[in-house]
């Protein structure tokens, strides 16, 4: 049974800034239709979905609504100026009576309808348009990036409200669980063009590359016949005959039509570089706690990070995520318990609410007024890595034109302020990365090659995320802060940590009991309190007090080498200077591992004999 249209597009275009959005866009939204809108950032995704919702006006063609449909579009930053609460926000479109409705959908997205509207955080004005959308239920609903600023818990109540509406939709997420479960149909922008497959986005990758594959193909066939042809041109033509004139105009247009062809726009040049090796043990956190009045945010909790792990911390919005991340990096001091960070560690920071960045400053003063980026003497350069790069040439690496370089970081979108901060945050070497929610807003080819650099990345990550997809690709533990104060350790990513957790809430079985103590996946067990394990041998002893003035002795030395290496010209000024100089930092950082191993082992031994 053909299904009715909601919406119809004709012969749409629009140019933003000199450049063509879309040219000739034709689309179809029917009945029923649940359709993922994807595309790269900045390919014109919330253009185009701001076009159906008639938000924005098209340079020309035409914009058709069904008689009778509605439209809801779910704003990014809505004005809440003339409502005193998020209540009234929400409630607003409805009939007399109907406030319920507005009420159950922000019961779900966990949204207090009575804070004022006038203090009400980005997030949380974000979730009141979602809640005002989904209370309206309109015939064709427009979601852009639902998703961000929802923990896990409302991504789920989310999902299920979708895949049990009436209503059509046209989604916009980076959330690629959320695009799988939900979706039947997508619409791929690509290059001002926007293609629609009547499958959804668990296809999408292999439909891209097949249609990239094609063009690929198409595009080498037309450059020989176009080469071949040259020749002719240069070799056969010398009488140039009026019957020979047909082929040149032919060979003419085959190569307007190659000049037509549009470039696809590569994936980011990220990189991410591991500075010199931190310890073995990076974080060692016993029994930590913290309380912020009267709320329990953590009880002692202990945590055993080594080098290379990828640790994931998850759990509902508001539980202490950030609070603990905070903690185990040694920004926030815990109320009770202790904390030990590892040796020689370089540490940078991707914060959620983009606090580094300025939406003041133009996206070349972001880079070339980072202290850490700055090249004495060079107004136009950063350092990368240790060496000089043109600030241009850097943007350009994150997919960022000339004409941005100039513009306010305010002009971004989401996906491009992630792209900017992660250009900082890799020009530096670290071998401790923190990534407070780095999924938000960013494109798949990116989120692919983010998940790529963190898993092969030579040193450690702590990560806090709501994208499930990303936590399973990525982490190798994972922190379930599961409210009242409880931690648990899980091996493996989101799907490891629900089935572990499913299996120890089986029948007779209780969870959440480790996060008072440390659990078999923080520590090693206790022996038998009847069974006193042996303690200390007097030169086990002596060892144990004296590792920690070694310990101290080994980071000062290797503090003072990598102050000599940092010198740019000691190589050419001084060859074997810098070669025994490097050879003796890295027996120093052999024998600071070796002797924080020792030490571990040695305070391991004492305590379980104690």
């Amino acid at each position: 049974m053909a299904r009715a249209p909601l919406l119809q597009l004709s012969s749409i275009s629009l140019t933003f800034g000199g450049g063509p959005v879309f040219a000739g866009l034709d689309l179809v939204i029917q009945e029923g239709d649940r359709v993922a809108l994807v595309g790269r950032n900045g390919s014109g995704k919330s253009t185009l979905m701001k076009v159906m919702a008639a938000l924005v006006e098209p340079d020309s063609g035409a914009r058709v609504l069904s008689p009778g449909t509605s439209v809801g579009y779910m704003e990014q930053e809505p004005d809440l100026s003339a409502y005193a609460t998020l209540g009234d926000f929400a409630a607003a479109a409805l009939a007399p009576g109907e406030g319920y409705r507005a009420e159950m959908a922000a019961e779900g997205l966990k949204l207090d309808l009575s804070a004022p509207a006038a203090t009400a955080s980005g997030g949380e004005r974000r979730r009141a348009a979602l809640a005002r959308l989904l209370a309206a239920a309109p015939d064709l609903m427009l979601l852009d990036e639902p998703t961000n600023h929802l923990d896990i818990e409302a991504i789920g109540w989310l999902e299920a409200q979708l895949a049990e509406t009436r209503s059509a939709y046209v989604l916009i997420s980076h959330d690629r669980a959320f695009l799988r479960a939900l979706t039947r149909g997508t619409l791929w922008i690509d290059r001002g063009e926007v293609r629609r497959q009547d499958r959804g986005f668990a296809d999408f990758e292999d439909w891209r590359d097949k249609v990239w594959a094609d063009e690929d193909e198409a595009r080498h066939k037309l450059d020989r016949k176009i080469k071949a042809e040259s020749r002719w041109a240069v070799e056969g033509i010398s009488a140039r005959r009026k019957r020979n004139q047909g082929r040149l105009r032919a060979l003419h247009a085959m190569r307007d039509d190659r000049s037509a062809m549009i470039r696809r726009q590569g994936t980011a040049a990220m990189a991410l570089e591991a500075g010199p090796k931190s310890g073995k043990r990076v974080i060692e956190a016993t029994e930590i706690s913290k309380n912020f009045g009267d709320r329990v945010i953590l009880k002692p909790f202990s945590l055993r990070v080594q080098r290379g792990e990828r640790v994931a911390l998850v759990g509902p919005n508001g539980v202490g995520k950030t609070t603990l991340l905070k903690m185990l990096t040694g920004e926030l001091a815990p109320d009770s318990g202790e904390l030990r960070l590892g040796t020689n560690l370089q540490m940078a920071v991707f914060d959620q609410n983009r606090a580094a960045l300025d939406p003041d400053m133009t996206l070349w003063e972001s880079l070339t007024g980072d202290p850490e980026m700055r090249v004495s003497g060079k107004a136009d350069q950063v350092l990368v890595r240790g060496q000089p790069k043109h600030v241009v040439g850097y943007l350009k690496e994150f997919l960022f034109d000339d004409a941005q370089a100039r513009a306010p970081v305010r002009s971004l979108s989401g996906g491009e302020r992630a792209r900017l901060l992660l250009a900082r945050i890799m020009a530096r070497e670290s071998n401790l990365l923190v990534l407070d929610e780095p999924t938000n807003d960013l494109d798949v080819e990116t989120l692919d090659l983010l998940q790529e650099l963190v898993s092969e990345f030579d040193g450690t990550v702590l990560l806090v995320s709501h994208d499930r997809d990303f936590l399973d690709r990525v982490a190798t533990t994972t922190v379930a802060m599961e409210g009242d104060g409880r931690a648990v350790v899980y091996a493996g990513g989101w799907s490891d940590y629900r089935a572990q957790r499913a299996e120890a809430t089986g029948p007779g079985r209780t969870v959440g009991k480790s996060a008072e103590k440390p659990s078999a996946a923080q520590t090693k067990p206790e022996p038998p309190r009847s069974k006193k394990a042996p303690g200390l041998s007097y030169t086990e002893k002596h060892r144990f007090d004296a590792l920690p003035a070694e310990i101290a002795r080994l980071e000062a030395e290797i503090a003072k080498l990598e102050e000599l290496l940092d010198d740019p010209d000691l190589f050419t000024r001084e060859p074997v200077k810098f070669r025994k100089a490097t050879e003796a930092l890295v027996a120093r950082q052999e024998a600071l591992s070796r002797a924080e191993e020792d030490w571990l082992e040695l305070a391991e031994k004492a305590e379980n004999a104690g």
